[in-house]
This record gives structure tokens, C-alpha cells and sequence, in this order.
């Protein structure tokens, strides 16, 4: 496809477009205060903005000016895109950068279709199925801290090969251009806010494994002090070198050979106390990396056509199978307990069916046309009792035989293993001619591996641990080498009468399928404002015996759905990043007007700007 400008591209952070009004809550005065004092007063950190010319979304402010001046200079979605993601990578080097891979979702206005890039990470080829088996136990490694720290959980990253398919395809910019901004960044810094404080001292004993990683994270032995700046200027340099040489420099140059000997003779400190077990990662496998560019899912819901990301990620089909249940279940004016009730039992279901099918499409039948059949969702359907909640796990549906019709109940199922971490990033981006993204990118545990490439200020990822740890034959997610890990990222798109309304995505492991889900139904199914939608309380129904919810969830929902035989857990610890689900972003499109939201409150509040504000 040739190039175009007129592209509109929503990247998504974790947050939907909202209302102001209907926002409860800032975020904490003193860091927003301390971000707010070097921003001009156009582009201080708000959750909420309307406007026109085009908006970005995402968790930082730093990374939504960038996103914001690209749009303003000509760029197009894909451009801002790139360019915010790659400021993310400055600001949130925890959750995403160059070390890591995700998904990318754009409606082209020229064309009006809906394409994706399965930027995943892969195993390396020579990955043993033994991977996570300690030769000294023949147990499984602990998991954390001991299998997330390591050169065994490390996948060849995909991020680099996504923004260069991206611009490549149909971004206006060149890759030196995209990063210019966020070079620029890392260079001279930004202000230390007190998420990424607690995340630094979160991880200061799997850092301190490293002989490399403290050197930047923890100057002085500690971690940084919030209101601090933090600089990052080898990362400034190897984005200016990326950009300069191009993508085939990050996977068959120089720094391919500084990756790969990094994982596979990782600088153990000789303090630690972890294992820190050696990785399998050739140069063969970053030389042979691809993306995968191929069309989204799709399914109907009301009105609407919504489109998400495909296998390997499991977000597209089990969102889609989700919304197609609850749409067999719930009727205009029903109500709120009962919409929320379907949407925990369809859930359930979905997730069910999600563990039994889902993986690598290259090394696994995954049937998603079957799994988002309306028949299919109609005969699960069945299942759910409006007056009393289904025992979970409940078993997956047979996806070979179905009619669409009731039948008898099967039996209880099993809980899927659920290793997938919550710390994740996402950000939208629209553009004045039409053009949406919505990306989710990762390195998966907060600090991903651990692992900090020398001289080059980046963070491998800990991505392979969203294998399942124990390898099962049948398990469609086992560990094989060069497959990718299954993955719950949900970049989704909607369009009505065959133009975008809206766009969307979270981090949040497992938890995104149900935020993304959960943001969808207070938007369509209740009628909320979007930044409402985006600031509601959050609950996550993955087929387990209990829900888990935050507890402002708990709170106001929490005896109505326990009458039906819904048991509740509450995320984490008040207070806690834990205790919070997901960290949305989403903009939504009226006409050429656009409402950008994110979080106004979860992980420090995310900021949405507007090219014209109104």
C-alpha cells in the first residue's frame, strides 16, 4: 500500500475517551503539581480532552506531547504512533521499549480496513521444552523472582520489526524521523513521579542480580527520588542509531551479537541469591525474525463491528466470543446487576474456551472463526442462569459440534494457568484524516527480565513466561522453539456503519480481556459517557472460582451480584498498584471531532491531549 498521510491511527495506553464531568477524582496533586510545572498550560496532564485535528492518549504526559507534535507537524496516526511509543520506552522503560514486542491495530481511511502487526516476541529456536526445569531440582523454577529474572524468559524482541512495518506500510515518517522526539527525551530527561519510584524499589533486588542494570535504575545504590530527573542518554543514542541504520541493525548488526550474548551469559552479580538461569537465543533468531501483518477479528455487536487482534493473541477472539454471548443474554433496559452478572458468566466462558484453543497459530489449530460464530456464542449461552451464577471453572464448549441450541450442562472444568503480568503499556492515536491506531506493548513483568543491555539503555523483556510453565502435550500455549507465547493484548477498534467510534486497549495481563470488555459495556450496554466507561470501578471474571475486582467495585456491586452466587477477591492491598485492574486508553470519534481519555486516577493518572482543543 502506498503511503498516505491521510491515515488516522488511535494508539492506545490504557485509556478510553470520557467526559470531564463524569471523571471522579484528579490525580495525586503533588505529581501532577510537579508534572504540571514544566508543561505549558495547553499540555498539562489532564485525562480528558476534546477537540479537533486530531488526539493522542496514553499513561504519560511527556509521551503524549511527543505523540501530539507529530500530529502537528504532518505526521500522520502511524507516525505519532511510533513516536509515542518509542517516548514510552524513555518514560515507562518498566513496561515497554525496544526490549519487548506487542500488537499495533489500524483502520486506513483510504481503504476502510482494519489491519494488525503481530509484533510478539518468539522462543528462540533452540529452546528446549525442559526450559523451566531447574537441572539442579528437576523442579520448575520458582516463578518469581527467580524465572522472570533471568536469560531463559527472554523472547527475540518485536518491537523494532513492528515500527518499521508500521511506517514502511503506511506511516509518512521515516524511522529517524519518528525517533528524533524521543531521543531528544532520554537526552534531557524528565521528572521522577512516584510510580516510578515504587517500581524501581519494587524491582531493586531482581536489578541488583545484574551487574549492568543498577548502573542506570539505582544510581547510588537506590532508587531514584521522585521529583528527580532521570536521564537516559545511551538510550538517546541507540535511538538515533536505529534510526539512522534501520531495523536490520538491531537484528543482524553489532547489537544483535550484544543481545544475544547478554542472554545467554548474563552478568550475574556475585551478591545475588537468584539462579538466574541462561537463555537460548541465537543471532539466527533475531536475523530471522518477522512480523506478521494480516487482517483483525471481527464481530457484531448491536450496531457495531468490532475488531481486535488475532492469534497469537487471544484478545480478538475472546472479546468477540464474550460480546457475542452477552448479546444472546441481555436485552435493552435490563438491568444493571444483570448486565454485569452476564458479563462475569460470559466471561468465564470465553476464558474457558480461550485456554483450550488459543496459541500460536503456527503451531496450534486455532479456530477463531468457530469460536466468534453467533451460533456457537448462542448454544453457550445456554448455560447462563439469570438468577444464579455459574460453578466455576466451567469446561470449554466443543467448537466441532454446535447448532446454536441448548443442550444438557457438561461438567466442571480446570483452571488455566495464568502467568501473564499486569505491567504492560498502551496508548491511542487519531489523526485528522481519519486514520486510527490502538497499540499494546510490552516487556511483560515490571523491569521485564531484569536484564539491561550495556551502553544501549534498554530492558529485555521476560515475555516467554507466558508460556505455560509445564508442558503439556495438548496445551496449545506449551513451550516450542520459535513460537510465540499466547498472549491477552486487546488493541480493538469499532466502527459504525463502516467508520471508527471508537478505539481502546489496556495493559493488565490477563485482566486486559476484561477491561477492554468491561469499558465496551459501560459504553454501549449502560450508556455511560466514555470517561466514565474508562473510570469505573473494574471487576475480572477468568473462569476461577472467584471474581477478582477492585474494591470500589466490591463495594457498590458487590452484595447484589453475591445474591446471584458471585464470590468476590480484592485485586490487591488498598493503596497498591495491585489493587487497581487495567490502565485504559481510548479516544472516541464524533465526525472529525474526538474525545481522548485515559486513567484519571490508575497508575498516576495517563494524560490525553487534542491538536485543537475545544
Amino acid at each position: 500500500m502506498a503511503r498516505s498521510r491521510r491515515l488516522v491511527v488511535l494508539v492506545s495506553t490504557a485509556a478510553l475517551a470520557v467526559t470531564a464531568t463524569a471523571v471522579p477524582g484528579p490525580a495525586p496533586a503533588a505529581e501532577r503539581a510537579a508534572e504540571n510545572r514544566e508543561a505549558p498550560s495547553a499540555l498539562r496532564k489532564a485525562p480528558v480532552a476534546r477537540g479537533t485535528g486530531g488526539a493522542v492518549a496514553s499513561v504519560d504526559l511527556d509521551a503524549s506531547r511527543v505523540g501530539l507534535k507529530v500530529l502537528r507537524r504532518g505526521g500522520n496516526a502511524v507516525d505519532a504512533a511510533v513516536a509515542t511509543a518509542a517516548a514510552l520506552g524513555v518514560t515507562e522503560p518498566y513496561s515497554a521499549g525496544i526490549g519487548g514486542g506487542g500488537y499495533f491495530v489500524l483502520y486506513d481511511a483510504r481503504s476502510g480496513k482494519v489491519r494488525t502487526i503481530d509484533g510478539r516476541e518468539t522462543a528462540p529456536r533452540s529452546m528446549p521444552r525442559d526450559a523451566f526445569i531447574d537441572p539442579a531440582t528437576d523442579e520448575p523454577y520458582p516463578f518469581t523472582p527467580d524465572l522472570v529474572t533471568s536469560g531463559v524468559s527472554v523472547g527475540v524482541p518485536g518491537t523494532v520489526a513492528t515500527w518499521d512495518t508500521a511506517l514502511r506500510r503506511w506511516g509518512t515518517w521515516s524511522m529517524r524521523k519518528a525517533l528524533a522526539p524521543a531521543a531528544d527525551l532520554a537526552k534531557r530527561g524528565f521528572r521522577v513521579d512516584r510510580t516510578f519510584a515504587l517500581q524501581t524499589e519494587e524491582n531493586q533486588e531482581r536489578f541488583e542480580a545484574f551487574r549492568s542494570t543498577p548502573k542506570l535504575f539505582l544510581p547510588g545504590g537506590e532508587p531514584p527520588a521522585v521529583g528527580s530527573r532521570f536521564r537516559n542518554p545511551d538510550l538517546a543514542r541507540t535511538y538515533r542509531t536505529l534510526g539512522k541504520k534501520g531495523a536490520d541493525w538491531f537484528y543482524k548488526g553489532p547489537l544483535a551479537r550484544k543481545v544475544t550474548d547478554l542472554v545467554r551469559r548474563p552478568p550475574v552479580s556475585p551478591t545475588t541469591d537468584l539462579p538466574v538461569p541462561r537463555g537460548y537465543m541465537k543471532r539466527r533468531d533475531l536475523a530471522s525474525y518477522r512480523t506478521i501483518v494480516e487482517p483483525a477479528t471481527r464481530t457484531s455487536f448491536r450496531d457495531l463491528r468490532v475488531f481486535g487482534m488475532p492469534p497469537s493473541s487471544s484478545g480478538g477472539t475472546t472479546v468477540g466470543e464474550a460480546l457475542n454471548i452477552i448479546e444472546a443474554l441481555v436485552r435493552r433496559r435490563t438491568p444493571v446487576r444483570q448486565v454485569l452478572h452476564r458479563y462475569l458468566e460470559a466471561s468465564a466462558l470465553a476464558f474457558a474456551d480461550r485456554a483450550e484453543h488459543l496459541g500460536d497459530p503456527a503451531y496450534t489449530d486455532v479456530p477463531v472463526r468457530r469460536l466468534l460464530d453467533q451460533r456457537f456464542a448462542r448454544e453457550r449461552s445456554c448455560l447462563v442462569d439469570p438468577d444464579e451464577a455459574l460453578v466455576k471453572p466451567v469446561e470449554p464448549g466443543d467448537v466441532r459440534r454446535y447448532d446454536g441450541r441448548c443442550g444438557p450442562a457438561r461438567g466442571q472444568g480446570d483452571v488455566a494457568q495464568d502467568t501473564e503480568n499486569r505491567e504492560t503499556t498502551n496508548l491511542t492515536v487519531a489523526d485528522r484524516w481519519g486514520n486510527v491506531v490502538e497499540y499494546t506493548l510490552t516487556i511483560e513483568q515490571t523491569g521485564g527480565s531484569g536484564l539491561l543491555v550495556p551502553g544501549r539503555g534498554f530492558l529485555l523483556n521476560n515475555e516467554l513466561t507466558d508460556f505455560s510453565t509445564e508442558w503439556v502435550r495438548d496445551d496449545p500455549n506449551r513451550i516450542q522453539g520459535g513460537k510465540r507465547p499466547r498472549s491477552s493484548m486487546s488493541p480493538t477498534i469499532v466502527l459504525r456503519h463502516g467508520k471508527p467510534v471508537l478505539a481502546l486497549g489496556s495493559p493488565g495481563g490477563s485482566t486486559i480481556i476484561t477491561t477492554v470488555l468491561q469499558v465496551l459495556l459501560n459504553r454501549f450496554e449502560l450508556g455511560m459517557a466514555l470517561p466514565r466507561a474508562v473510570a469505573a470501578p473494574r471487576a475480572s471474571q477468568r473462569n476461577t472460582a472467584s471474581v477478582t475486582a477492585e474494591q470500589r467495585f466490591i463495594n457498590r456491586y458487590g452484595d447484589a451480584l453475591e445474591e446471584l452466587g458471585h464470590t468476590f477477591t480484592a485485586a490487591g492491598e488498598p493503596g497498591t498498584s495491585a489493587a487497581e485492574i487495567g490502565a485504559a486508553t481510548a479516544i472516541e470519534l464524533r465526525g472529525r471531532s474526538f474525545v481522548a481519555v485515559a486513567e484519571p486516577t490508575r497508575r498516576g493518572g495517563g494524560s490525553a491531549l487534542v491538536v485543537r482543543p475545544r
